[in-house]
């Protein structure tokens, strides 16, 4: 550790006695989501602040998950819309698209967003931004390529990786994930998914628009399994029926292995082993947290699932802190910031808060979109809660006829006394119209309240209008 002379005190005096014990005041370990809003508003206090990067700055979301991803949904939508334009009379039918143009949109996206490989923004606030791994040695000490660095408090934000199944063969053949599908020069004639979870149902509906043909292999009986029932069934149709997706639920893939230019895939399904031969396949089965960094020798309580915190997102060593996709809740980027938030008050400030999960969205950028907020009637039966609920599809609304689009709807839970505790929107622009359920969880409203606020005439809220009127 260094000692440091602080040569002036607060009253611009010279003060010899004062030092620093440690090179640091915060250190945070991973620039994205959960990292960034930490050590720029420490920064912004004064605070001598290092962040370190082992892979490239901005992390996940601006580089190669939410932006990326979300850019390249855009344009596929607005193909598919444009494709199927001849219904409302428009002649679609020569329109194409060019993938390279494709990627260099979405590239100008992500340098848009200017989070994506972002260090010299942290420099220029004053932040030392360091590229490298970090690696505990003491509970204030960490080395970052040979280099030994000292901090009075550590949030750590290292995120989470793809998991890599347990599956016969696949450490034989080159797998692509939802990042490196980003770079492709071309979509794949063919592809196996594995894994029916939010990701692997966005890339699935992508690819199919762009002329992949692709299959989804889901252990539940359902895609998207976390999620309500109607929202799952719904989607496989939708993939199904208007993009020609192949859903195998209930499915396991058992083993995978290199066939001339593609894949042998052999799927395990209800006792019933089936081959299913791909150019390409494609892991998203879930995520595993960043925790290999010496935790143990800072005597950090964590495991495989994640790094053990308390209320105040403190682990059991109280100067070091962690906070998003690495406690292991594989939360959203909006939730990771909030808790970089939290973290940055809980240190500079001894009015400590906590992170409030109650009305925190969720989004998954399909068409329809999807969007929930609060507990889904899965956890209210785990919970053994009492509840009302009501559905309005979306074909009761004058805005599905205007728009001729019907597949989706507008679900409402409430307790016994009206009180809405969650909700579901499977709809066109889902991720706006959630927010009024969001206010609506967050505040206790009622379905009453709700069904009594003027909603305009041919949005698709008024679906939202329409099943709180079931409730109230």
């Amino acid at each position: 550790m260094n000692n440091i002379e602080l040569p002036f005190n607060q009253k611009g005096e010279i003060n010899m006695a004062k030092k620093y014990e440690f090179d640091y005041d915060l250190i945070v370990i991973g620039s994205g989501a959960g990292g960034s809003a930490a050590a720029t508003i420490a920064a912004r206090e004064g605070k001598r602040v290092a962040i370190i990067e082992s892979d490239t700055f901005g992390g996940d979301s601006p580089n190669w998950s939410d932006i990326p991803t979300k850019a390249l949904l855009h344009a596929a939508n607005l193909f598919d819309e444009a494709r199927h334009g001849a219904r409302f009379g428009l002649r679609t039918a020569t329109i194409g698209y060019n993938y390279p143009s494709l990627r260099t949109w979405k590239e100008l996206a992500v340098k848009r967003t200017g989070a994506g490989g972002n260090r010299n923004y942290y420099e220029n606030m004053g932040i030392d931004a360091l590229s490298g791994t970090a690696h505990f040695l003491s509970p204030n000490e960490i080395s970052v390529n040979r280099r030994h660095l000292s901090s009075n408090h550590f949030l750590i934000a290292t995120g989470t990786k793809w998991a890599i199944p347990d599956i016969h063969g696949l450490d034989t053949i080159t797998c692509l994930t939802p990042r490196t599908i980003l770079e492709t020069i071309r979509p794949p004639k063919s592809l196996m998914i594995i894994g029916g979870g939010d990701t692997g149902v966005e890339i699935a509906q992508m690819m199919a628009i762009f002329g992949t043909k692709v299959y989804i292999a889901e252990k539940a009986g359902r895609l998207l399994p976390h999620h309500d029932n109607e929202v799952g069934e719904l989607m496989e149709r939708v993939l199904s029926e208007q993009k020609g997706v192949t859903t195998l639920t209930h499915s396991r893939v058992v083993s995978v292995e290199k066939e001339g230019l593609g894949k042998r895939v052999i799927i395990s399904r209800a006792g019933t082993e089936k081959t299913i031969r791909v150019d390409e396949v494609l892991i998203a089965a879930g995520r595993v947290p960043n925790v290999d960094m010496g935790l143990e020798n800072a005597g950090i309580k964590f495991s495989a699932k994640g790094i053990d915190v308390n209320e105040y997102l403190q682990t059991n060593v109280k100067h070091i802190f962690a906070a998003g996709d690495v406690l292991g809740n594989n939360s959203h980027t909006h939730t990771a910031l909030m808790e970089s938030h939290v973290v940055a008050n809980n240190i500079l400030h001894r009015n400590k808060i906590t992170p409030d999960y109650t009305a925190t969205p969720e989004v998954i950028f399909t068409n329809p979109g999807i969007a929930t907020v609060g507990l889904n009637e899965d956890d209210c039966v785990k919970r053994d809660l009492p509840i009302n609920k009501a559905i309005a599809p979306l074909n009761i609304i004058a805005r599905s006829n205007t728009s001729d689009f019907r597949d989706g709807f507008v679900k409402i839970i409430t307790d016994k006394k009206g009180v809405i505790i969650g909700a579901t929107v499977v709809a066109p622009h889902a991720a706006e119209i959630i927010h009024e359920l969001t206010l609506a969880v967050k505040f206790y409203l009622t379905a009453h309240d709700l069904a009594s606020t003027p909603h305009a005439f041919l949005s698709w809220s008024e679906a939202v209008r329409v099943a709180a009127g079931k409730l109230s």
